[in-house]
């Protein structure tokens, strides 16, 4: 069973949170799972510019990733941060380049998940979810958030992301903040939940001649 975790990350917000996410994917019993980044769409003085580049060093070992590493996988996570309240360019080029795997129907019946950040609170965190569900159910994926058996999503206790359409972090409006340890394990939880529902639909033909 193949669990794809896909992102992009400027700054490094999403790269943690999706660490997180494949470190609960990988606590299932026969899932092998991937960590992937989408190709980078800036040049490099620009994102130099931006104070972007520490961030994308760190990032370097990281693979990109490409439309046949999401044909071979069961389930994807995806991770993504908030543009105006929806994804960014980066995420949006690299889905526009499946079309190919739309016309077969490659992705008929595979778990599909999103986790986001945003510099607020009240952001877009969760408009950049449900709006990246719409690409999701284009190609006929199985939805999954994060549902609220974590309760973490439920607390008031302290400034945190996180909802029933997926797991979120706030990043502030320099980037000043890193993701919280409730926020890293409603990705971790996610993470195990998507693998968790891969391997129960593993058995179930939901392929595109299958429905």
């Amino acid at each position: 069973m193949k669990i794809l975790v896909v992102y992009y990350s400027m700054y490094g917000h999403i790269y943690q949170m999706m660490q997180a996410a494949a470190q609960g994917a990988k606590s299932v019993k026969s899932a092998e799972v991937k960590l992937m980044r989408v190709p980078e769409t800036l040049p490099k003085e620009v994102l130099a510019k931006m104070g972007a580049v520490e961030a994308q060093k760190a990032q370097a070992k990281v693979k990109v990733c490409t439309v046949e590493d999401l044909a071979a996988a069961d389930a994807v996570i995806f991770g993504t941060p908030t543009r105006f309240g929806n994804m960014c360019g980066q995420m949006r080029q690299f889905l526009d380049s499946t079309g190919g795997l739309w016309a077969k129907g490659t992705l008929v019946g595979k778990v599909g998940s999103v986790i986001a950040s945003s510099a607020t609170q009240h952001g877009g965190q969760e408009s950049t979810i449900l709006s990246f569900h719409t690409t999701l159910l284009h190609h006929g994926m199985v939805i999954a958030g994060l549902p609220y058996s974590f309760k973490g999503q439920m607390s008031i206790a302290e400034l945190t992301g996180g909802s029933p359409y997926g797991a979120t972090t706030i990043a502030g409006g320099k980037g000043e903040r890193l993701p919280s340890p409730n926020e890293l394990e409603g990705a971790k939880f996610q993470g195990k939940y998507v693998a968790q529902l891969a391997q129960k639909l593993a058995g179930i033909n939901l392929t595109a001649e299958g429905l």
